[in-house]
């Protein structure tokens, strides 16, 4: 008994659906995932070192300057925000920022 065409087309295709399926993913683009810590593990270091999150809104023309700055910053935009945010609010900042 002979297939027909369409039968043999759906026969090639899951031929080649279950090759992509058993390949899994390139190692280009899983490597680098592998080297960082996983959100749980980071939230343990920022906590240690004394970091807490802290969102806000800011213009747009304000976020252009700082990331601007945070470019030539040495500690990254965490470092460069808190100096600024401690400066400002005449305090010293103990080293606490984490470089990205």
């Amino acid at each position: 008994m002979s297939m027909k065409k369409t039968d043999l087309e759906k026969a090639l295709a899951k031929k080649i659906s279950g090759r992509m399926a058993g390949a899994g993913v390139a190692d280009r683009f899983g490597a680098g995932a592998a080297s960082l810590p996983d959100r749980r593990e980071q939230r343990r270091r920022d906590a240690a070192a004394g970091l807490v999150p802290f969102a806000c809104k800011l213009p747009q023309p304000l976020v252009n300057q700082l990331v601007e700055r945070a470019a030539a910053h040495d500690g990254g935009l965490n470092a460069l925000v808190a100096e600024l945010l401690g400066t400002g609010l005449g305090q010293s900042v103990s080293g606490h920022a984490q470089a990205d």
